[in-house]
């Protein structure tokens, strides 16, 4: 498996480093060869060559069979024409990654602020209240007059049908229940079309229980009882802002995995930012970035049917569970050790030791 590595801005080389650690020590175990392609993006690609993405990046990442991003300073970067991308759009617009999957669990030996629970957030990711990723050309939102701004959502059929149906396949994996998180009692058409499209797509999927929720709603059902909750499938600002909430209940939003995925590539990416505050203390949690890649290694097994990736992947998430229990981790989780510490104590559960 050939995998291109950016490690991004701040915390990312870090957190980038540790998530190398993890993955050698899965391929070690289960015997499964992984390739590792470095390259920089963000503020250190913008020093050597005048741009935060290289275009030519774009067919590095077609070529490998998964990517790997750290967390990048996006808020940095305001103006594209003078180099100035944010890699995480340019990744996911250049590669139609369609499906933001945002897993949250609780874990033993990590106090939940609302119990246990265990649920995964499927994020529309290439269109809605994004400016960049919902025109052609040019950018979704206008200033008018120096007072008044317009800000355009797109939402298309085509799009809510296939997040629709990466819910509902996951949700075939789980426990059968979707819940599709909408405004469309305010935005009538667009989330009306959004709930018309998992509505059909629900009904080829005869097992699977779908319910409805207003977003706003939501957010007061997520925080009093998130275990009702399994799968979980809306619009791509609803699904950030509710994935990061539904991480943070989980103990702490660097336990949050996120996979990018669409038909033919994904990328693992972690939840949060690039937190400059912390870089290079050796204090950084690297398990949101870890975990996303151990779903990048379960996406790539099971598209090419090779089991070991599978097992690899589901290792690593299994390591991470043993290592927050015991306190091997870092103090944001209740451990005790720092970024490093913390991969390797990983990498030793992983083996088996």
């Amino acid at each position: 498996m050939k995998l291109l590595v950016l490690p991004g801005d701040g915390i990312g080389p870090e957190i980038t480093d540790a998530t190398v650690i993890a993955l050698q020590a899965a391929g070690e175990r289960f015997k499964v060869k992984l390739d590792f392609v470095h390259d920089v993006v963000g503020h250190a690609s913008y020093s050597l060559h005048g741009t935060t993405v290289r275009p030519e990046l774009l067919e590095t990442a077609r070529q490998a069979d998964g990517l790997i991003l750290g967390p990048t300073a996006s808020m940095d970067f305001h103006d594209e024409g003078k180099g100035e991308i944010n890699p995480s759009k340019f990744f996911r617009k250049g590669l139609d990654l369609f499906a933001n999957i945002r897993p949250s669990r609780t874990y033993d030996g990590l106090p939940g602020k609302v119990g246990k629970f265990d649920l995964v957030v499927v994020r529309e990711n290439t269109e809605g209240f994004y400016a960049d990723r919902n025109m052609e050309m040019g950018n979704g939102e206008i200033l008018v007059t120096p007072d008044v701004a317009i800000s355009l959502r797109r939402i298309t059929r085509s799009c809510c049908l296939r997040i629709a149906r990466a819910a509902c396949d996951l949700a075939m994996q789980r426990d059968r229940r979707v819940t599709a998180v909408h405004k469309a009692n305010v935005l009538k058409i667009g989330d009306g079309m959004f709930l018309d499209a998992c509505r059909e797509v629900a009904a080829e999927y005869p097992e699977i229980t779908l319910d409805t929720a207003i977003v706003d709603a939501m957010m007061a059902y997520v925080v009093r009882d998130p275990r009702r909750f399994d799968v979980i499938v809306t619009t791509n600002m609803f699904g950030d802002i509710l994935s990061d909430l539904t991480a943070e209940l989980s103990g702490s939003l660097g336990l949050g995995g996120s996979l990018n995925a669409g038909t033919s590539h994904a990328m693992a990416q972690a939840a949060h930012g690039s937190a400059p505050d912390i870089a290079g203390q050796d204090v950084a949690n690297p398990f949101s970035l870890i975990l996303s890649a151990a779903m990048l290694l379960g996406w790539h097994g099971r598209r090419s049917g090779a089991q070991s990736f599978v097992a690899a992947g589901a290792a690593i998430e299994a390591a991470v569970e043993t290592v927050i229990a015991s306190g091997d981790a870092t103090r944001d989780v209740g451990g005790r050790l720092g970024t490093k510490a913390t991969a390797v104590a990983l990498a030793t559960r992983i083996n088996g030791a």
